[in-house]
């Protein structure tokens, strides 16, 4: 019996952490984050500040639009160029005090410097619409 080869039945757990150097996640880690596509409405700068904007993003919620505010300036000289287009948010993240505005999401966005990318569907959806 000695010689008789065994059948793994387990693939074993890839610990390895990815070259982000963030640890990996598990799927249920993953479902936490809500991520919806949103309206841009309105756009400005945040006064003496070089980095913020403030945006006003229509969620389709009855409350109206959400306050968010972003770090986004360096990446777009121009916000009003920003209103009606649709942006991918993380819309479940608790608000958070920024220069004295509270931003209630996060633009989900990739890149940086000359790689610097919104992420936007590839054709109109309703406000609120989740990604999966």
């Amino acid at each position: 019996m000695d010689n008789v080869p065994t059948i793994a039945t387990e693939k074993p757990v890839d610990t390895a952490v990815p070259e982000t150097g963030k640890p990996r996640i598990t799927i249920d880690d993953f479902s936490k984050i809500e991520v919806k596509i949103g309206t841009v409405r309105s756009a400005e700068r945040v006064p003496e500040t070089d980095k913020l904007l403030r945006l006003m993003i229509d969620f389709g919620e009855e409350s109206g639009p959400r306050q968010i505010v972003s770090g986004i300036a360096a990446y777009v000289p121009e916000p009003e160029t920003l209103i009606g287009r649709q942006l991918a948010f993380v819309t479940n993240l608790e608000p958070r005090t920024i220069r004295g505005l509270e931003s209630n999401g996060m633009l989900f966005a990739v890149g940086s410097g000359t790689t610097f990318a919104f992420l936007t569907p590839d054709r109109e959806v309703p406000p609120g619409t989740s990604a999966h």
